[in-house]
């Protein structure tokens, strides 16, 4: 062991010399793997172009199917805002309650309106083929929907039927209870049919209910009377 260590202290110097060497083979072995690498990718293409065409287009593929989840997520905002405008659209009592979100002579119920109108014309038919820009542009348009639609809502809430007279409001308050009745399961099919008529009587001139609220107003009570028929 003292003859090595005295070797290495008496031959200190060739660590530089060699080490040159030492470099200069690590370089030729690195450039000849590197050049071996190359060799095989280029043999791997030539034999496999189906294969490293797919392995190019994979990241337009993956933005592809995350553009659809987000279109998926912008759907179902949008027919969350829908789902709440129905809940309004298909019951006759709570639009009573609630004038304005009929009344196209508020500016915030035509805001919210036309909102919907947009968002629903931006609604694309196919997931797959929504570009970014489109995707953005149908994102802004259902929130400006949902926006529109809670300050319309926050404002009929707060106004309820204090735009009426005393005596249309009794108008109003007849008419929901008389749609009470011909939404009633327990009430005779004469009974609902009456109670559907003088309610339309009632709100005439007060507010204008939507075709499909009175459409599916009239299927109920229809329905009512063809299950009863013997």
């Amino acid at each position: 062991m003292n003859e090595i260590l005295a070797f290495a202290g008496s031959y200190w110097w060739l660590v530089f010399p060699l080490s040159g060497v030492f470099a200069i083979w690590g370089k030729s072995w690195s450039d000849a793997t590197e050049r071996r690498h190359r060799r095989k990718v280029e043999l791997y293409r030539l034999k496999h172009p189906a294969t490293l065409h797919g392995a190019h287009a994979q990241p337009e593929q993956l933005q592809s199917r995350g553009r659809g989840r987000d279109v998926e997520h912008v759907e179902r905002m949008h027919d969350e805002v829908d789902r709440k405008w129905l809940s309004y659209e298909l019951d006759a009592a709570k639009l009573i309650d609630y004038p304005t979100m009929t009344d196209v002579r508020e500016p915030l119920t035509v805001a919210f309106l036309r909102a919907k109108r947009v968002a629903d014309s931006l609604r694309p038919e196919d997931r797959t083929g929504v570009s970014a820009e489109d995707l953005a542009e149908y994102r802004s348009a259902v929130t400006s929907y949902d926006v529109a639609f809670q300050v319309a809502e926050t404002e009929a809430r707060r106004v309820r039927a204090s735009g009426f007279t005393a005596a249309e409001r009794q108008r109003l308050e007849t008419a929901r209870k008389l749609v009470t009745v011909a939404v009633d399961d327990a009430a005779t099919a004469a009974e609902r049919q009456t109670a559907y008529r003088r309610a339309r009587r009632e709100l005439d001139g007060l507010i204008v209910l939507p075709d499909a609220t009175i459409s599916d107003l009239e299927e109920r009570i229809a329905g009512a009377i063809d299950q009863r028929r013997p």
